[in-house]
């Protein structure tokens, strides 16, 4: 009986036969889209079972850690599929990706910036900046980095920012450890030393607080990890704390909002802190394209986390999802908008300017800064 080998590592990966091997990410398709390994196609986990895989090519599955895949390849092989799985899965291999960068990395990243991606990025950063209003002579910003690709490239933008600016305002990278495994820390903390990031990182124990609540974790743990972050900025004399959301975060979460919340809202720019003095959150990468992010990172081999979160270490996207996960939605509305798009492309940019054209004599009610719901029948006056 001819023996399987169960899993692959990353140098047997490199040295199979292109034609005779079939790679599957049986990730969701947003972390699909965010990132994946050349030449793999996107295979959920729960489209599998139904999946026609050719007899004559062996199947390697990948998830994220190598744990769900370990248990797919082995149903596969129940089916007499030559299946194995990638040992440490995608983030294995993302690592590697990290180990290898140039020592010149940084310096053909920031040459980049002011060259082949000035206009789509650091122009549009800088029209964000003066339109909004978000910086001034004096401010020190907290940018807070994630470890994925839109907060990287904001502390990149912000670096050059800082060298060609006008006026003086100081910088503070922050990187918030919320419970992190060893390999997700230890890959921001690589992508951050290769692109000449100074990054501070602070410990929290949010994960573990949230990791065992039924309703809405997600949204609660967003909620205590942007309390820490104000919090360690303040710690540090900044004054702002600075997001990576773009363009796209804009679009989709104003659509969102009206399909899945019943309210006509939008990401704003700028928000002045409710719990801490003096302080504002701030969305520099507000005019920027996510195609044009990465862009970016594709022209400079860079490979970054798409979530660390501990939900997602060791459950499926649907475990997460129930869990209140709001991913499958932002991708549905994300697939909405691409189809939409296709056949208007100024579809993107209505949507954008829909929360800067509201005309409160043409909506049924509102509500104002102070939360108070205002109709439009309240000048009226008495009903005889």
């Amino acid at each position: 009986m001819k023996r399987i080998d169960h899993s692959v590592n990353l140098n047997d990966l490199a040295n199979l036969p292109a034609d005779g091997v079939v790679i599957a990410d049986i990730r969701d398709g947003a972390a699909y889209l965010y990132g994946h390994i050349p030449g793999a196609i996107n295979i959920p986990a729960e489209q599998l079972a139904d999946h026609p895989f050719a007899a004559d090519k062996r199947v390697v599955l990948y998830c994220r850690t190598g744990q769900l895949s370990a248990a797919a390849a082995e149903q596969l092989r129940g089916r007499d599929i030559d299946a194995c799985y990638l040992e440490g899965g995608y983030l294995a291999w993302l690592q590697r990706q990290a180990d290898n960068l140039s020592p010149q990395t940084a310096a053909a990243v920031e040459q980049g910036i002011q060259t082949v991606f000035r206009k789509r990025l650091f122009t549009k950063f800088v029209k964000a900046i003066n339109q909004y209003r978000l910086l001034q002579s004096g401010d020190k910003v907290a940018v807070c980095i994630s470890g994925g690709k839109d907060s990287m490239l904001m502390a990149k933008l912000f670096q050059e920012l800082q060298r060609h600016s006008k006026f003086e305002f100081g910088l503070e990278f922050l990187v918030m450890d919320p419970g992190y495994s060893e390999f997700n820390l230890r890959l921001i903390q690589r992508n951050a030393s290769a692109l000449g990031i100074p990054i501070t990182v602070f410990q929290t124990d949010i994960f573990d607080s949230v990791f065992s609540v039924d309703k809405s974790p997600c949204y609660l743990c967003a909620r205590m990890r942007r309390g820490h972050l104000y919090a360690q900025a303040q710690k540090l004399g900044c004054n702002k704390i600075a997001l990576g959301h773009h363009y796209d975060d804009v679009i989709e979460t104003t659509l969102m909002g009206m399909l899945y919340g019943a309210q006509m809202q939008t990401m704003m720019p700028r928000v002045d802190s409710a719990n801490f003095k003096g302080m504002q959150l701030i969305r520099p990468m507000y005019l920027i394209r996510e195609d044009d992010i990465k862009a970016w990172r594709d022209c400079y081999n860079l490979h970054f986390i798409q979530c660390a979160c501990k939900f997602t270490e060791n459950f499926s996207a649907d475990a997460c999802r129930a869990n209140g996960d709001m991913g499958s939605k932002r991708l549905k509305v994300k697939q909405l908008i691409r189809q939409l798009s296709a056949q208007d492309p100024e579809i993107e940019q209505n949507i954008f300017k829909s929360s800067q054209n509201v005309n409160l004599s043409t909506v049924i009610a509102y509500k104002d800064k102070n939360g108070v719901k205002h109709y439009y029948w309240d000048d009226d006056g008495d009903v005889q």
